[in-house]
This record gives C-alpha cells, sequence and structure tokens, in this order.
C-alpha cells in the first residue's frame, strides 16, 4: 500500500507547493509509482505541473463531494511514472460543502483508499490554513512533511501545527507519524538562515531533515514554465537538493519510520 505523505504547514510562503512538486517528481526520476495530489483551491501545484485548469473536467472538488469516481479525475504528466490529480476554485466551497457530510474529515481517506496499492508515493498539496481540507490530508496521510523557511517568523505557529497533528493523530488518525521539517530558502550567507538553522536543530533535531534546500532563482522560476525543477534545470542547486530530499524519503520508507507525533516538542 503506498505511502502518502501530506505537505503541510498553515503559513504561506514556505515553498509548500515547491516542495509537493519537486519531491514528486524525484521520486518518480528514481522510478517510483508517484501521485501528486493537489488539495489547495489555488491550484498552484497543478499549474506548476503544467496543467491547464481551465479545461479540467473532474478535479479533487468533484471527488471529495461524491461526483465521480477517483480515477477520472487523475492526470497524466511528462514522467511515466508521475500522476497529478488537479485543484480548481470550485475547491473553495468544499469545506462548507463537507460540514454536512458524513464521515467529513475522512472523505480525501476513503477515495485514496481506493487507489492506494496502484502507488508507492502519494503526495498531497495542501492549502496554507488548517481547516477542513488540511485535516482530510491529515486524516489520510501516513505521515506529514512541513516546511519551515529560513526566515523571521519561521517557527510561529509551529507549535500550534504540531498540536493540530497531535490532535488528529489522537482522534482520527492513530497510525499518523512525522516525516520530518524541511528547511527552505536557506541562504548559507545571511545570518538569519544560519540562526533559523541552529534553532530548529536546538528544539527539532529528531524531526529535521538532513537535505536542505537553498534559496535558488532556477527554482522560482520552474513554476512558471510550468515544470519541475528536474524538467526546468536539473544542474541547478534546487534540482540537487530536491534528489537528495526524495533519497531520504525513500529511505525513510524503506526502513519503516518511527511514529513521532505522541512526542514532546519542547
Amino acid at each position: 500500500m503506498g505511502k502518502v505523505i501530506s505537505v503541510v504547514n498553515q503559513k504561506g510562503g514556505v515553498d509548500k507547493t515547491t516542495t509537493a512538486i519537486n519531491l514528486s517528481a524525484c521520486l518518480a526520476m528514481a522510478e517510483k509509482r508517484v501521485l501528486l495530489l493537489d488539495l489547495d483551491p489555488q491550484g498552484n501545484t497543478s499549474s506548476g505541473m503544467g496543467i491547464d485548469k481551465k479545461i479540467i473536467e473532474a478535479s479533487i472538488y468533484n471527488i471529495l463531494i461524491g461526483e465521480t469516481y477517483i480515477k477520472n479525475a487523475i492526470h497524466k504528466t511528462e514522467l511515466e511514472s508521475l500522476n497529478i490529480i488537479p485543484a480548481t476554485m470550485d475547491l473553495i466551497g468544499a469545506e462548507i460543502e463537507l460540514v454536512g457530510m458524513e464521515k467529513r474529515e475522512a472523505r480525501l481517506k476513503i477515495v485514496l483508499d481506493q487507489i492506494r496499492d496502484e502507488y508507492e508515493f502519494i503526495i498531497i498539496d495542501t492549502p496554507p490554513s488548517l481547516g477542513l481540507l488540511t485535516i482530510n490530508s491529515l486524516t489520510a496521510a501516513s505521515s506529514v512533511l512541513i516546511p519551515l523557511q529560513c526566515e523571521y517568523y519561521a517557527l510561529e505557529g509551529l507549535s500550534h501545527l504540531l498540536r493540530t497533528i497531535k490532535l488528529v493523530k489522537r482522534s482520527l488518525n492513530p497510525s499518523l507519524t512525522t516525516e520530518g521539517i524541511l528547511l527552505t530558502m536557506h541562504d548559507g550567507r545571511t545570518l538569519i538562515s544560519n540562526q533559523i538553522f541552529e534553532e530548529v536543530k536546538r528544539y527539532f533535531s529528531n524531526y529535521l531533515f538532513k537535505t536542505i534546500i537553498p534559496r535558488n532563482v532556477r527554482l522560482s522560476e520552474a513554476p512558471g514554465h510550468g515544470k519541475p525543477i528536474v524538467f526546468y534545470d536539473i544542474k541547478s542547486r534546487g534540482a540537487d537538493a530536491y534528489l537528495d530530499l526524495a533519497r531520504e524519503v525513500i529511505a525513510n520508507a524503506e526502513k519503516g519510520l518511527r511514529s513521532r507525533v505522541g512526542g514532546t516538542y519542547s
């Protein structure tokens, strides 16, 4: 059964979508069968993979509200082993519609369970909030990957996010684990990047990926071309970093990640 990794941070601008896209592509480059799921109404993951949202007939919205079968919304990409389920602006209304539905927190898990055996990894890009869509992603997930930018206020909200993860684990998904905290937008020339690294290492060393994502112009440019970084510029520092991250994620999956969500985050 495929490993479902939810990429979560309620703060915007932390490279969450960049991470979802490029981790998925790098896992596919390693010949893993991957499904990338866009759960953000902004649909930036879909655009970043070259999907024309204007011609989408079925999206994750249609799946969640029960209008269509999940396989009807799966699109192929340039990578043979990477598929995507896109999102459109229709998803904005999903949280309201889901409120009155049976098993509202588990709608995504129910539909993903129908296809989990077909993939080795399912990567979910979530909205920058801790609303019902994000709760659905955590309920469906095997583990949580938390991108954390190396900027001021980076740790603001992290404790709240970790409490939410623990609450979901306790109430909705007992098998949920923490995949890791991923430092993004790192610039080793700046004092703040190094300070954030040291602070996160001090308090969350057990959760920290070895890979650090650098601030990289080519990474910023790639979404505008509808391509993951390994297609846009595989020789860039950003591509190297996400290939390293994919290796770590694969290693975690192979050895079986110990559940750490129930631990103490202090």
